[in-house]
């Protein structure tokens, strides 16, 4: 009888772990050492406000060591990058998509529903690939906003490694800036600084 008690009591344990580790993070796939990360979205990928070499992507492939594609449009909206996202992951077919899209539609105030649809739409496109997706929140037009509610609830939907903070906190920082909207050498650094501490710890690297 003690022995099965004790069965009984390693079983629960055993069980409450379980539970435990089932409730954390989504985590991420290695990359590997050859392999490549797409970073999409508008001028905070392209790197407005600086030179190329200092743009988040280039940056943070030489942090990470692997291969990071550059594959911002300026200007950009959801539903152009909706449209543009596909090609894009056919060409470069990459490990894992950093997507970081939505900050022009906000700025022109267009419908949360409509961003979130689009969103959804490219989150979709890069994991019925088979590839990995890790999800940027942008701020709304608000000084003390981290980022706009429908960031959260797509990362909630997919299960997504995501950073809700990172932006905000950046462009609430006057020395990091280029202008209202953009960030200098130093922000960008600090955004792939940021980007690199999430991949490495949800395991990507």
């Amino acid at each position: 009888m003690p022995r099965l008690k004790t069965y009984l009591c390693a079983f629960a344990a055993i069980s409450i772990m379980a539970v435990l580790l089932g409730c954390g993070s989504p985590g991420l796939e290695p990359i590997p050492e050859d392999g490549t990360i797409l970073a999409f979205g508008d001028s905070l990928t392209v790197g407005v406000g600086t030179t190329d070499e200092n743009s988040y992507p280039t940056v943070l492939a030489g942090l990470i060591g692997r291969t990071v594609i550059n594959a911002g449009v300026s200007g950009e909206t959801t539903e152009e990058g909706v449209l543009r996202l596909p090609g894009e992951l056919d060409t470069f077919f990459p490990d894992l998509v950093i997507i970081l899209e939505g900050g022009n539609d906000l700025l022109q105030n267009r419908d949360h529903s409509a961003i979130k649809s689009n969103m959804k739409k490219m989150i979709e496109a890069a994991q019925s690939r088979g590839m990995q997706v890790v999800l940027i929140g942008v701020p709304q037009k608000n000084l003390f906003s981290d980022c706009a509610p429908l960031y959260e609830e797509l990362a909630d939907d997919f299960q997504l490694v995501f950073d809700g903070t990172l932006l905000g906190g950046l462009l609430r920082s006057p020395s990091l800036k280029s202008d209202y909207i953009h960030l200098n050498e130093k922000g960008y650094r600090k955004m792939a600084e940021s980007i690199y501490k999430l991949l490495k710890d949800n395991g990507a690297v």
